[in-house]
């Protein structure tokens, strides 16, 4: 009597007249597959149903896919990760889950994962425990582990299983950067044995490899010597050196402690397998990691303010091409869409169409890839595609008459229904729709520069813009891989409203003789990208002065920003500012300075903006203190260990709250 098969909610599970098992990924209400606690108990009904049936003959092998096209399997289900709130939770969890894909590899009958779409760290681990791995060569089809964005490591044994496949040097770097892989790139490496065309070669290529009875052939001889000693101590340091170059230990502990990790256990896969869960529980149950997942629910929240339906942009205008301008409509392009670009000055249309190909090189991978994003961006001095446009942005000189003037024009030719926005950062929306005949329908879109950078995207909603068009704008604004952060119009609406307080503080402590590269160590040993005297530098000391007069900062007039702008050293594009430059680097003291003393200076730093967030919630300028936070962190860099400004004050002050009064 065959095997009866499980009832199933997130699976999908069939054998064919060839007697192979198909387990097909579909879980229940959910745009992706992620393993939430049912997903992983159904998965380890299947194996149990498997070791039966492949015991009693019934089946030849089996093969995990998925059924929907968006993913293979994007790893854990962040949300789920509030229930392990100890290091003795984390540890009975991950013993479960280390059980079942044990099972997995030790089926007597071949089992293969046949990968289209995402398959990031839990689901690439569950992939590696598979016999044999193929992959389609489509553009959505990516691998990776991510796990070090959230403060973690791969905890399902995919240290150990990814070195045994793809060797030390190929699998420590992927698990260190969190970078995502192509299909080709990680059948290179060992991850992947086979790669096919399109998703629809994934089931004839598994259904060979299972009758064929394929496994994965694991690193070669001389990869094996790399994890011997001395070799392996002198690759830890190595790592060590890049890792330092990019975050700080005790900001980000735990890429040191995956190289901790391979640096004692890397010779002895048993040893390593244990020795995995006792280092990755703490950090998975740390303050540290708690922030980094909150960080990452609080992109999702931005990325679901975009309507699922509806709207489509696919081809923007973009009135203005300097830097902004043009960097706008490249990125547009580089995100699959075609854009037109607009100036009266035919040198400035050449010089953004040049730094659009370089981007595009940067950003492509492949001459017919760069070639059709190049014929994709059209230079249109007199404005003739606009009529076609979905989205049409302003990005000329922050001067009212001639931005009214521009709007009352683009009106008169747009086609119903396309998105009318300004990229203004100074007047607001209410003033610039004022000429209209509706008003209603201008919206602010408000990118940071440099654009192909930076995630974040104020969209302004003025007092009469209708919510339909902020809707679409965010929907826009997801579409060229951003996220959207719906902000009231106001003064620096919310991000250059809360980072001019700290700028100007730092101005302010600098005044008073605290020295220059003091500031930016504090800054930096608080967790911050850079410092506030680099930043300025880098984004110009007569747009910073600038805005700081224009937010109101309470910096004396006879300061040191305003003295340097007024000998017209403007910071890294005239090559001297608080810093000068050489090579495109700012050339920094070598004083070091007492960490308790940074510490203490950091904080004070900080405050200003803190103090602003607060103002900012309280005025009503976004949504919540969720957005406060977001709207920071993807636009500022704010310390995203931190977990936000407002969470992070909120942390410091529950304990205060918390100590009993003195007697």
């Amino acid at each position: 009597m065959p095997t009866p098969l499980p009832t199933l909610h997130d699976w999908r599970l069939s054998v064919d007249y060839e007697g192979i098992a198909w387990a097909l990924m579909d879980r229940e209400g959910e745009r992706v597959n992620s393993m939430g606690r049912r997903f992983t108990e159904e998965l380890g009904e299947i194996v149990k149903w498997a070791e039966t049936a492949a015991i009693h003959g019934e089946i030849k092998g089996l093969v995990l896919m998925s059924a929907k096209p968006t993913g293979f399997l994007v790893g854990a289900d962040i949300r789920e990760f509030s229930r392990f709130a100890t290091e003795a939770q984390v540890k009975e969890v991950v013993k479960e889950s280390l059980q079942l894909f044990d099972s997995i590899e030790k089926l007597p009958i071949p089992v293969v994962s046949a990968i289209h779409g995402f398959c990031l760290g839990g689901g690439l681990e569950l992939a590696l425990a598979c016999h044999y791995r193929i992959a389609d060569r489509e553009e959505s089809t990516r691998l990776g582990f991510p796990e070090v964005k959230l403060g973690i490591f791969p905890g399902l044994n995919g240290t150990v299983r990814s070195i045994q496949l793809a060797g030390p040097m190929d699998a420590m770097t992927a698990m260190l950067t969190g970078r995502m892989l192509r299909p080709t790139a990680a059948k290179a490496m060992g991850l992947i044995d086979q790669v096919v065309a399109t998703h629809h070669n994934l089931r004839w290529a598994a259904r060979k490899a299972v009758l064929q009875k394929r496994r994965s052939k694991g690193i070669p001889w001389w990869k094996q010597m790399m994890l011997k000693q001395p070799v392996r101590s002198l690759l830890a340091k190595q790592m060590r050196a890049k890792t330092a170059e990019k975050v700080r230990e005790d900001h980000y502990p735990a890429p040191y402690r995956l190289i901790d990790l391979f640096e004692q256990y890397g010779d002895d896969p048993a040893r390593m397998r244990v020795a995995e869960t006792e280092i990755f529980a703490p950090l998975m149950a740390s303050d540290a990691s708690r922030n980094l997942r909150r960080v990452f629910m609080l992109s999702e929240m931005l990325k679901d303010e975009a309507p699922k339906n509806g709207f489509k942009p696919q081809f923007v205008h973009v009135v203005g091409a300097g830097t902004m301008g043009g960097d706008i409509a490249a990125w547009c392009v580089v995100c699959g869409m075609q854009a037109s670009l607009q100036d009266l000055d035919e040198g400035q249309l050449k010089k953004a169409l040049a730094r659009a190909k370089g981007l595009f090189k940067r950003q492509l991978r492949g001459k017919a890839a760069i070639d059709a994003a190049v014929a994709r961006l059209i230079a249109d001095p007199k404005g003739r595609y606009i009529k076609h446009a979905d989205v049409v942005i302003e990005a000329i000189v922050e001067k009212l008459e001639v931005k009214q003037k521009l709007f009352q024009d683009l009106e008169a030719e747009m086609k119903s229904g396309a998105v009318l926005a300004t990229n203004t950062s100074s007047l607001s929306i209410e003033d610039i729709a004022k000429p209209l005949k509706d008003p209603g329908r201008l919206v602010g879109i408000h990118f940071f520069n440099p654009v192909a950078q930076l995630p974040l995207v104020e969209v302004v909603r003025g007092e009469r813009t209708r919510e339909e068009e902020v809707r679409k704008a965010t929907t826009f604004v997801t579409a060229i891989k951003k996220f959207p952060l719906i902000v009231k119009s106001c003064p620096g609406f919310l991000v250059n409203r809360v980072l001019t307080p700290y700028m100007m503080e730092a101005v302010r402590r600098y005044a008073e003789g605290t020295p220059r590269d003091k500031i930016d160590q504090a800054a930096l040993k608080f967790g911050m990208p850079m410092g506030p005297l680099e930043l300025m530098d880098l984004v110009g000391l007569d747009i910073a002065n600038k805005v700081g007069a224009e937010l109101g900062s309470s910096t004396p007039p006879d300061n040191p920003l305003s003295r340097l702008v007024q000998a017209g050293k403007l910071g890294k594009k005239t090559g001297e500012g608080f810093y000068v430059w050489e090579n495109g680097k700012p050339k920094r003291g070598e004083t070091k300075y007492d960490d308790a003393e940074l510490d203490r200076l950091g904080r004070e730093l900080i405050k200003p903006m803190l103090d602003e967030c607060e103002r900012a919630l309280a005025d009503k300028i976004v949504a919540n203190a969720d957005h406060v936070d977001a709207g920071v962190i993807f636009g500022t860099g704010f310390a995203p260990f931190r977990g936000g400004p407002l969470h992070y004050r909120r942390a410091q002050e529950a304990p205060a709250a918390a100590a009993p009064a003195a007697a």
